[in-house]
């Protein structure tokens, strides 16, 4: 996952962080992190999601995942 770069100075890029909450920023931070991206890509090409691999993502980043038969909350 390589981000484009090029434009990051141009405040009008910007303009939607205005009206984030707290879990948007920190969205918005992590997904800049390149030790979060490298980790993303492991679970990404990782040929089965093992407990290991998911529990490193929680413990590392405090990222929670539903399980498929979960429900949403709204």
């Amino acid at each position: 996952m390589s981000l484009d770069t090029s434009r990051w100075r141009t405040p009008s890029n910007y303009d939607y962080t205005d009206d984030l909450n707290a879990p948007d920023v920190g969205w918005e931070w992590l997904r800049r992190n390149e030790d979060y991206q490298n980790d993303f890509d492991a679970l990404q090409t990782a040929p089965t999601h093992t407990p290991a691999l998911i529990e490193r993502a929680s413990l590392r980043w405090g990222l929670r995942f539903r399980s498929p038969a979960e429900p949403q909350r709204h």
